[in-house]
């Protein structure tokens, strides 16, 4: 499989502009032979907590921003992640959605919402699906997700193979300036944690400057055994990495010897963590 990984940064509320943004990416996607493309999370309307601003540029899930990503998708056989805000009545969510060419595969709302995110949207209720594509098991969760272990750790004990993750990194609580090609700790925690749970991790954030916002950048692609395959990317705000991957490795990762079997050796008595393999 082969895995693309954009980073692009969204302007505050230029929807149109943003979508023709996600387009180029994915067409860049595809032109660099990609089975999979990630895109950053917020891509549309851009990564905001202005209440005003959302609810203007909020659509239903099967608004004009997947109706493009699921065109291009099925247009150019490939599969897409990319995350957007989504209505569903009054409510907001940050969303990310997988789209591949027979249409919506998964549709995730995020978990766990940081600092100002709580002012504006709703925690997400859809658990963490996973879904089976000719690329492999996919599973989502989005930018902040991932300070959470449970979260790539429930993504792996329901079989997912590959952890897509749009993300819009910002300093947060990782405040200390880094220099340059130094690796930010968000980045840092996701080759651990691919390393740990032993599946491929491609993150997509924005990066640069926008409205007041200072976005990391730091866009990757991890292997099971927290190999970095390609990034992270600096702070350029329009990049592309790619990376090519077996998802064989994964059962590689888990079956490390006769002796050594990281999954099969878990302690469900003590953890207490069983979540199931509902594979979609």
């Amino acid at each position: 499989m082969r895995i693309a990984v954009a980073q692009v940064t969204g302007r505050i509320a230029q929807v149109e502009a943003n979508r023709a943004a996600s387009r180029a990416a994915i067409e860049d996607a595809v032109a660099a032979g990609a089975d999979l493309v990630v895109l950053p999370a917020l891509i549309v309307p851009g990564y905001t907590v202005e209440p005003g601003v959302l609810r203007d540029a909020a659509e239903p899930l099967d608004g004009a921003t997947l109706d493009l990503w699921s065109g291009l998708a099925r247009a150019h056989g490939l599969h897409v992640v990319g995350g957007f805000c989504e209505r569903e009545g009054d409510r907001l969510y940050n969303c990310a959605v997988l789209v591949g060419p027979d249409g919506l595969r998964l549709h995730y709302r995020k978990l766990h919402l940081s600092d100002r995110e709580k002012d504006v949207f709703i925690p997400g209720d859809k658990g963490l699906p996973v879904a089976e594509t000719p690329v492999g098991r996919i599973g989502l969760c989005v930018c902040y997700d991932l300070r959470f272990v449970e979260v790539l750790r429930g993504l792996a004990l329901a079989g997912a193979e590959i952890a897509a993750v749009p993300t819009a990194w910002v300093g947060g609580f990782d405040r200390t300036e880094l220099p340059p090609g130094a690796m930010i700790g968000q980045a840092q925690g996701a080759v651990v944690q691919a390393n740990l749970n032993q599946v491929f991790v491609a993150c997509a954030s924005q990066a640069g400057s926008e409205a007041g916002s200072r976005f990391l950048g730091s866009s990757l692609v991890v292997d099971p055994f927290g190999t970095i395959l390609a990034g992270p990317l600096g702070a350029d705000p329009q990049a592309m990495i790619v990376a090519d991957g077996d998802v064989a490795r994964v059962h590689f990762a888990q079956e490390r010897s006769e002796r050594i079997r990281p999954r099969a050796d878990r302690r469900t008595d003590v953890d207490g963590l069983r979540i199931g393999t509902d594979c979609r």
